[in-house]
């Protein structure tokens, strides 16, 4: 491991808890918490094992909860028998919430689509049926490359009624990146589409599957599912490339759910930015699923009243978790967006949250950065513009939130009166670990506060000793969790390397720099790797882009180090102002301002030895600053790695100017 973080964050404003959440929450106050957190701290398996049989159902029930003896590789519920499918829509068959709807699509150019529970599981048993006419069943696995759509969870669920585990590969990445995956995880099924739209555009899949097919590695592959979005003209290979209106049409609306053990593979996911082989995370189907609609419950307060709106893609582990899987088995209503939040207005989101009367909002850091730009910019597209009274929890994902953009969420989006849940969790985690709840916790702007019930955390130095409070160190978990990280798929000593080297002591190594206050709330400081040493001092990257964004003129900002001989490591800005790309003198002027500025937030030692001004940051599709090319760009280097996952790669020669 390498250093921690010394640096401490403070942060004084405290909100809530808000008695108009709290009085009828599923937690209601700390009280109430602590109680719950006692009892599984108290005892592990029975806290688990009570949730597990009040909440799922089973076919088989288990009589074990949680087995130990061959760690790190923990099991849970082992011996009983269930199908996640069936815990997601049939358990609904028989209650009013048969014909409530489930899913409210909108698609990217404004046209909406609703099904109900019994249509959507309709749906879901004829393409199983569809699967088993073909002769897949369980044990197979499958390449899921379909954009945003009802389509994308009919596949999803339909895989899981049969036991077959899938992978789905988000829509932005290469035929490269699609091959490493389908090759590594033995697909013998690809279920596709032949474009996806986004931002007005129309964006091939089908192409990027041929070619990967025609790579070798990929023999196993017989069929080519595809779904006409488009209509576009697209190559067919007879025999293997099947429309998937055809294999539908005819199929029965019910199809028996088949039993898998509670451990059965669901998914496999592969992690992005990693470098060599893909690393496929493998998750159970009972611990998964059990944690999935339990953070529902405990995190977003989930009430059979709310419209819930998670912005990811189903690409990504939070759209496996709180669109395909979670709000399903909570019976929930949920909004699915196909496009992207800044098409074809940058109030597309606060468009849709008042047309759709959303409830719970779950977006990410990135995405609020970059609307709060675009509402300085133009008055017309600022949230205040519209009617989000319907609100009343909002929440954020995929990396720390800046204490700033924390307070721009909260007064601008939540109006002051909606809880923000700050959530930390990993496509290892499987579901949520430390959040506020949202009838119960103080919020810090900045803080994803406390672990869940049935978490313990832990934050250590690098000889796997624990820190005192104010003390950056690694950031643990002590005890196994239902929707852990089961392996890594075909590579079970990456997984022990990876997740529990021996200097961790048997703990779940995240990968993240952290620390504790004196109330005992947890701050996320960035990635173990985004630690700089400058001088000998370290800094968290995310302190650093704290402070810049904290800054008037300051939209957004990612901070990397690159290698320097006299202070062993150079702090590199890259800010994104509410305002043009300034140039020249203006970028100079504005340059130095905002080093005196982290100067006095943090000390003169975090002053950036170069800032880069940009219109925006390289972000993937889904959002994510893509800080890995950022640090070739701070070392000045050619760019060799696969950029076709970024949304926007021509913004890279805008941030080679540094001042």
């Amino acid at each position: 491991m390498s250093s921690a973080i010394d640096s401490v964050m403070t942060e004084t404003r405290v909100f809530g808890p808000f008695e108009r959440v709290a009085k009828d929450a599923h937690v209601s106050g700390m009280d109430a918490y602590r109680a719950l957190y006692d009892e599984a701290a108290d005892d592990l398996e029975g806290f688990w094992g009570r949730q597990a049989r009040e909440n799922l159902i089973w076919s088989k029930p288990f009589t074990k909860v949680l087995n130990e003896s061959n760690a790190p590789f923990y099991t849970w519920f082992e011996d009983g028998e269930l199908n996640v499918s069936a815990n997601c829509l049939d358990r609904h068959l028989n209650t009013p919430v048969a014909n409530k709807t489930a899913i409210i699509f909108e698609a990217d150019d404004g046209q909406v689509t609703q099904v109900t529970y019994k249509e959507l599981y309709e749906r879901v048993c004829k393409l199983a049926n569809a699967l088993k006419s073909l002769g897949y069943k369980k044990g197979d696995r499958s390449i899921i490359y379909l954009p945003m759509s009802i389509e994308a969870v009919v596949a999803m669920q339909a895989c899981a009624r049969l036991g077959i585990t899938h992978s789905v590969v988000f829509g932005g990445f290469s035929s490269k990146s699609l091959h490493e995956r389908c090759m590594d995880v033995g697909a013998t099924l690809v279920i596709t589409a032949d474009e996806q739209k986004r931002g007005g555009r129309n964006i091939p899949l089908k192409p990027a599957v041929d070619e990967a097919l025609s790579m070798p590695g990929t023999e196993a592959v017989r069929h080519v599912i595809v779904y006409r979005r488009t209509g576009a003209d697209i190559a067919w290979k007879e025999g293997r490339d099947l429309w998937l209106h055809d294999v539908l049409e005819g199929q029965p609306a019910e199809c028996e759910p088949v039993a898998v053990g509670a451990e059965h593979p669901l998914f496999i996911l592969y992690t992005s930015g990693s470098t060599g082989k893909p690393k496929g995370v493998q998750h159970s189907s009972g611990g998964y699923l059990l944690s999935a609609l339990l953070t529902m419950r405990w995190t977003f307060d989930i009430k059979d009243s709310d419209i819930f709106w998670c912005t990811a893609d189903v690409g990504w582990v939070t759209g496996h978790t709180y669109i395909a899987y979670g709000p399903l088995a909570a019976g929930a209503t949920q909004i699915m967006f196909e496009g992207v939040p800044t098409y074809p207005t940058p109030a597309r989101f606060w468009q849709m949250i008042e047309r759709h009367k959303c409830t719970i909002f779950y977006t990410a850091p990135t995405a609020i950065r970059s609307l709060i730009k675009a509402s300085e910019s133009n008055d017309e597209h600022h949230p205040k513009k519209f009617d989000l009274t319907s609100l009343r929890i909002i929440g954020s994902v995929g990396e720390p939130i800046n204490p700033e953009a924390w307070m721009w969420y909260f007064t601008h989006v939540g109006r002051e009166r909606c809880p923000v849940v700050d959530t930390w969790w990993q496509t290892e985690t499987g579901s949520h670990i430390l959040t506020p709840l949202p009838g119960a916790t103080p919020l810090k702007p900045g803080s994803c506060t406390l672990p869940l019930p049935g978490i313990e955390i832990g934050i250590i130095d690098e000889s796997g000793e624990e820190v005192p409070p104010g003390k950056g160190g690694f950031l643990v978990i002590k005890k196994p969790w239902p929707s852990m990280i089961r392996t890594i798929w075909g590579d079970p000593e990456r997984f022990k390397k990876s997740y529990f080297p021996p200097e961790a002591k048997g703990y779940y190594l995240a990968g993240d720099g952290a620390q504790r206050d004196k109330d005992g709330y947890v701050w996320i400081m960035g990635r173990i790797d985004d630690v700089l040493n400058v001088s000998g001092h370290r800094l968290g990257t995310m302190e650093v882009e704290s402070a810049l964004v904290a800054h008037e003129l300051v939209a957004e900002a990612a901070v990397v180090g690159r290698p320097d001989s006299t202070t062993g490591e150079a702090v590199v800005a890259f800010v994104v102002l509410k305002r043009p790309v300034p140039q020249g003198d203006e970028a100079a002027e504005i340059a130095r301002q905002l080093r005196d500025w982290v100067g006095k937030e943090i000390g003169p030692i975090a002053k950036p030895r170069e800032i880069r001004f940009g219109e925006n940051l390289p972000k993937t599709r889904s959002g994510k600053i893509m800080r890995r090319l950022l640090r070739v760009v701070a070392q000045n280097e050619t760019i060799t790695q696969d950029v076709s996952t970024l949304e926007n790669p021509a913004i890279l020669d805008q941030l080679t100017k540094s001042y």
